[in-house]
């Protein structure tokens, strides 16, 4: 008898071994079809790959409805990437009304979960009045600041505008040379023409300040990118 129940049990874990070693029963599955199981089985990930083939048109016919349905199935499971792709459908009106509402509420998901560029393009919707409500630089700015400091370019250019224009934050030239030097390094294309115009309006100790605070910066930057990941992302 106890010999019967060892065999059904070693049997039993045989099976699972088996179970979890080959998914598929269908030998003739296709990638795509096995892609498409595991997705309609829940898995976040491949759904949120699969958004990406419709939305790309790879190895699929391009389609943007199907894209923000297996976009928005991942991001209800809370995935950060499937959070900023489907705010990027809202944002293009791509499968979906044109919606800069729905845009800031998935955007602002994926940027409480660190995404970089969704954290840069909420600052992009507050500051361009796109949202169905006044501008919000304050908002802009704290959005900005959070993007700059994980080392997105466009973000960093915004954030020293800001800081020379006094909006969203106090107006403060040091700051922001410093982060228009930053981004200037970072390839940002206006930054020095920006950098150029705040050099007149400081001395040269401010100048040099500014240059200090700077190399603080980097070293913000660079001890970030060894603890947050950053995904790549489109901006609008």
């Amino acid at each position: 008898m106890m010999k019967a129940i060892l065999f059904a049990l070693f049997l039993g874990l045989l099976l699972f071994g088996c179970g979890e070693q080959s998914p598929s029963s269908n030998p003739n599955e296709s990638e795509f079809e096995r892609k498409k199981r595991l997705a309609e089985g829940g898995d976040k990930l491949v759904q949120n790959n699969l958004g990406v083939m419709y939305k790309n048109g790879e190895g699929v016919p391009q389609d943007y409805k199907e894209a923000v349905k297996w976009f928005r199935l991942a991001a209800e499971q809370r995935l950060v990437e499937a959070n900023f792709n489907l705010g990027h459908m809202y944002y293009d009106g791509k499968g979906v009304s044109k919606n800069y509402k729905e845009a800031v509420k998935w955007y602002t998901r994926a940027a409480e979960q660190g995404h970089a560029k969704a954290q840069h393009n909420l600052g992009i919707l507050h500051v361009r009045h796109r949202i169905g409500m006044p501008k919000h630089y304050e908002e802009a700015s704290k959005w900005f600041k959070k993007a700059a400091e994980q080392g997105v370019a466009d973000a960093q250019g915004n954030l020293g505008l800001m800081y020379a224009q006094g909006q969203g934050v106090i107006k403060d030239n040091v700051t922001a040379y410093a982060w228009l030097s930053v981004a200037k390094e970072n390839g940002h294309a206006n930054a020095v023409e920006a950098l150029d115009l705040a050099k007149k309006l400081m001395t040269k100790e401010q100048i040099a300040e500014g240059l200090k605070l700077a190399r603080e910066i980097f070293k913000r930057i660079e001890a970030n990118r060894l603890v947050i990941p950053r995904p790549p992302a489109q901006t609008p």
